[in-house]
């Protein structure tokens, strides 16, 4: 076919596509949707893009995998069948052909905008660029399927992401919904990676839009729950590791998980220090990013002749430590050690190098062996020997995700749902809140806020989201303004606005949409006991003169007078303060609460 004819159908669809798409907005505009159920509505096809996402990066992986190791399985499994020599080769070459994606990918895309996600929701407007995003995921599928050190999730949860905020740039969304959606493919990702809905929505809230609250809370959850429903409907439900169980009743038993999580606490604030550094040791070879990739293939395929465990994420080794699969006694001390070292470094280099890719599963991985060296060296003590090994690596599994991400209570939800097993919950709970005490007295920075540190933008994991926040500009927080009035309404029509919504005031605004007045609620009560005469008053009669406003382009530092002096729940934005055009509402409450935190925070740094 001609090509000019496939530019007439690509110009065609993109009509058809367009025209639909207004007539949806118009649609939407017309049904009285609240501002939380059409989030919510957003959220939902968020997480269908996750669950999808996660469908699509499994079986691109497998692919990748296939090409690369020419076997099926596990990479863990297929090293250990692989001779010396493919053992070495295939990390390296995956390293290279990674590298050379991101060398010529990032530079044929050309300057793109920032795609961590922290750092789009802290200091910037929830855009993510499209087209980086696909060349790291290119880049990342290489890393994996070639048995680099590094988890999917990362991919998965980067890319759901990056689909959401595209979607609201498409519409042309305020940044204030553009985070949200960011959160949302944040948490449709984990939790489609993971098969765990909860941990998405948590890791969403705590992690990447720093906020707890319902109004944003609600939607991560919807986007977490379907998400999970999406990618349970390929792959079904079972859970990722499989525990012995075990039951805890005894208080003397639970001292041991305390010291564990000493340890994994120090340990993981030491994981954090090698990370950067190994970055910086890498950055110092002055070499071109696919050389880089390639020698840290190098060194996970040397590690890979003693310890072939030490290739992909880990998942298959974690499961083998926990279902006691190695050998026993001061042999598998000795092994279980030697493991936790080769994969130790084995991440090092990979992350190190500059390859894309998440951290979670290897972090478990790490404190699953961690875990199990600790219990194993306690029973050749004598020490605790009614307690099984695997209880330990559980337990070292949560508390070294904690003391890297800094989020307590995102590890142990994490553990329970990727385990199922809910009776190792009190020595869970013990190991990650001592385990993250420990890591932020070592190392005050998780793994996440540490490159936005690095940046300058942020001092302190409490602080980041509130204290950027107060330098953002009115049209980064204001939603859809409240529904308008005409001046022309009549007493009743203003009575019906006001039993369909909760709001004690309404914008009055001319023929221009000009906002010429206000109607408060307490001003129709002088009119219900009226009679007949009450018919001929409209909302020009009665509303007040129009409140002070703000504008989309100032900081909230500067509006705060504004905010604190106002009785509205929701202040009016206007296009500018001369022609006072109605474009929009900024929630008093959440403007307040940004400030609370940022107070919080602050007091909490001093004392």
């Amino acid at each position: 076919m001609p090509f000019f004819i496939h530019t007439k159908v690509i110009g065609e669809l993109h009509d058809y596509l367009r025209r639909h798409w207004k007539r949806a907005l118009q649609i939407r505009e017309k049904i009285p949707f609240s501002e939380e159920t059409f989030h919510l509505m957003l959220a939902g096809g968020v997480g269908v893009i996750g669950g999808l996402v996660n469908l699509f990066f499994y079986y691109a992986t497998e692919s990748v995998k296939n090409l690369f190791l020419r076997r099926a399985g596990d990479p863990v499994e297929v090293a250990e069948m692989m001779a010396d020599w493919q053992r070495v080769l295939t990390p390296t070459l995956g390293g290279l052909c990674a590298g050379l994606v991101l060398y010529w990918g990032l530079r044929l895309v050309g300057p793109q905008r920032s795609s961590n996600l922290l750092e789009v929701v802290v200091a910037g407007d929830g855009r993510l660029p499209v087209r980086s995003a696909i060349v790291k995921f290119v880049s990342s599928l290489i890393t994996i399927g070639s048995g680099g050190s590094i988890g999917r999730e990362g991919g998965i949860t980067q890319l759901s992401a990056t689909f959401a905020s595209k979607w609201g740039q498409l519409a042309k969304w305020h940044p204030y919904r553009l985070r949200l959606l960011v959160g949302c493919g944040a948490a449709s990702g984990i939790a489609a990676a993971y098969n765990a809905p909860i941990s998405g929505a948590v890791f969403a809230a705590l992690v990447v839009l720093g906020n707890f609250s319902m109004n944003l809370f609600a939607p991560l959850v919807f986007s977490s729950v379907v998400a999970t429903m999406v990618s349970r409907s390929f792959f079904g439900i079972r859970p990722w590791y499989t525990v012995p169980p075990f039951e805890f009743t005894s208080v003397t038993q639970l001292p041991w998980f305390v010291c564990l999580g000493l340890v994994t606490g120090a340990v993981g604030a030491v994981f954090l220090k090698l990370l950067n550094r190994s970055e910086e040791l890498f950055k110092r070879l002055q070499v071109p990013i696919y050389i880089r990739l390639a020698i840290g293939g190098l060194m996970v395929g040397f590690i890979a002749l003693r310890f072939p465990e030490v290739w992909g994420n880990g998942y298959v080794i974690t499961n083998r430590i926990l279902l006691g699969e190695y050998p026993q006694q001061i042999a598998g001390l000795r092994f279980l050690a030697g493991l936790f070292l080769a994969k130790l470094i084995a991440t090092l280099a990979t992350v190190g190098s500059g390859a894309v890719g998440g951290v979670f599963t290897p972090t478990l991985f790490l404190g699953a062996g961690l875990g199990a060296t600790f219990g194993l060296a306690l029973r050749e003590l004598h020490l605790a020997e009614e307690l099984p090994i695997a209880t330990f690596a559980v337990v070292g599994m949560g508390s070294m995700l904690s003391a890297t991400t800094h989020s307590p209570l995102l590890a142990m939800i994490m553990v329970l749902e990727i385990s199922l097993d809910y009776s190792l919950m009190p020595p869970l709970m013990l190991g990650c809140v001592v385990s993250i005490l420990v890591a932020r007295k070592l190392h005050p920075d998780s793994i996440y806020t540490e490159p936005l540190r690095r940046k300058g933008l942020t001092v302190s994991q409490e602080a980041t989201a509130s204290e950027a926040a107060t330098e953002r500009t009115v049209s980064e927080l204001m939603r859809a303004p409240i529904p308008p009035v005409r001046e022309t309404a009549t007493l009743g029509e203003l009575a019906n606005r006001f039993l369909g919504s909760a709001n004690n005031f309404l914008p009055v605004v001319d023929a221009k949409g000009q906002m010429v007045g206000l109607v408060a609620l307490q001003d129709l009560k002088e009119y219900l006991s009226s009679g007949d005469e009450v018919l001929g008053v409209i909302a020009y009669d009665i509303m007040r003169p129009p409140p002070p406003c703000v504008t989309p382009n100032q900081r909230l530092l500067e509006v705060l007078p504004v905010v604190l002096a106002s009785e509205q729940r929701n202040i009016p934005v206007v296009n500018t303060l001369k022609e006072n055009r109605l474009v929009g509402a900024l929630a008093r409450a959440e403007v307040l609460g940004i400030f609370s935190e940022v107070i919080a925070a602050k007091r909490k740094a001093e004392g």
